[in-house]
């Protein structure tokens, strides 16, 4: 498989950003992933398809929102929260504010194990 491409901070744009988190499951995995920690795909639940899940990692990966790992057949995920605090300051904390305050993307979350 070949290496993801993450776009440097200053080739984020706002329009993509935004246009990244207009959908509420996209959303939701900005919530989940807005703990700092790195997770594996397989720990990901919403209520969507593995292929649906897929696309909508890959449209936060495009945006410069996330970044991708991948170690073997296991891919991994991580806010890049700091990149985009730099980029946006106070964007992500005002999304995840409204997004709490609206339950906007709690139908996502973290599988149980």
């Amino acid at each position: 498989m070949k290496q993801a491409r993450h776009p440097e901070p200053e080739e984020m744009t706002l329009i993509e950003v935004m246009g990244a988190l207009g959908d509420p499951i996209r959303v939701g995995l900005l919530r989940v992933l807005a703990d700092g920690r790195e997770r594996g795909w397989g720990e990901l639940r919403a209520p969507v398809a593995k292929s649906t899940l897929s696309h909508h990692l890959r449209v936060l990966r495009d945006a410069g929102i996330t970044r991708t790992r991948q170690e073997g057949t296991r891919c991994y995920v991580e806010l890049r929260r700091t990149e985009l605090d730099v980029r946006f300051p106070g964007l992500v904390e005002a999304v995840l504010s409204a997004a709490d305050l609206e339950d906007v993307g709690d139908q996502v979350g973290l599988t149980v194990t």
